[in-house]
């Protein structure tokens, strides 16, 4: 896939992730929240849980599930991104978690599955 393409995948991957946590009652705050570390792709809340959200989408199951993907380098990542993001906004202190969407972008439909509180903070 190049990288135009995989860009497009990742794209049509956070709108439909997006719709999705909206429909389970998120409030969406924040879309590709960028600074020095890199990007989260989505910032929302969750009740009263500010929450971290990496999107990982596949158009086939060539590579396995999406979420398998983040590993613990992603996650040390999404830390650092998410602890700059706090103090920009002066939001210490604060509840927080890291979820995760695996949205399958198959020929048979789309799958999407949320994955709550699927690490900790890893630094």
């Amino acid at each position: 896939m190049t990288g135009s393409a995989r860009i497009r995948t990742g794209k049509h991957g956070e709108d439909i992730a997006v719709a999705y946590l909206i429909k389970r009652g998120y409030h969406i705050i924040e879309r590709n929240y960028t600074c020095l570390f890199g990007e989260i792709d989505i910032v929302a809340k969750d009740k009263n849980t500010l929450v971290f959200v990496e999107v990982k989408s596949r158009k086939s199951e060539d590579f396995g599930d999406p979420q398998l993907a983040v590993g613990l380098g992603k996650q040390k990542k999404m830390s650092r991104i998410s602890l700059k993001y706090l103090e920009e906004k002066n939001l210490y202190p604060c509840d927080a978690r890291f979820d995760v969407v695996a949205v399958k972008m198959l020929p048979a439909g789309n799958t999407i599955e949320l994955i709550q509180n699927a690490f900790e903070l890893a630094l």
